[in-house]
């Protein structure tokens, strides 16, 4: 993944794992595997791990232990309405942002300096 595509997942890892969530619970390993199977195949365990103890931290998800029939309980995460309201920011912001993006994709931004020397 080149360093331009770490620097954007960055801001929008949170948004993309609460959308996960937003489809049905699942554990930090289910996740990791959704991800890699939208593309992102490069997002570490790791990250995913870390970014979950977070949105736990900050109340925007529901934690339940499940018994795993191999080693210790799994967490199983799921959104709730706080993390559902983030969610929906997200999206807001994510559109705002995309529309602008594509906008100036296919808006002439640079003029032609050739046309407006000399007069």
């Amino acid at each position: 993944m080149g360093n331009q595509m770490t620097e954007m997942l960055k801001g929008t890892l949170e948004g993309i794992v609460l959308a996960i969530l937003s489809v049905q619970p699942a554990y930090g390993y289910e996740i990791t595997a959704r991800l890699r199977d939208e593309g992102f195949a490069e997002i570490a365990e790791g990250t995913v791990y870390a970014l979950l103890v977070r949105i736990e931290q900050r109340g925007l998800v529901d934690v339940e232990k499940v018994p795993s029939e191999k080693g210790p309980p799994r967490k199983v995460y799921s959104i709730n309405p706080q993390g559902r309201e983030q969610l929906t920011e997200f999206w807001g912001t994510w559109s705002f942002i995309a529309e602008r993006i594509e906008h100036l994709r296919h808006t002439d931004i640079i003029t032609d300096s050739t046309t407006t020397e000399g007069n």
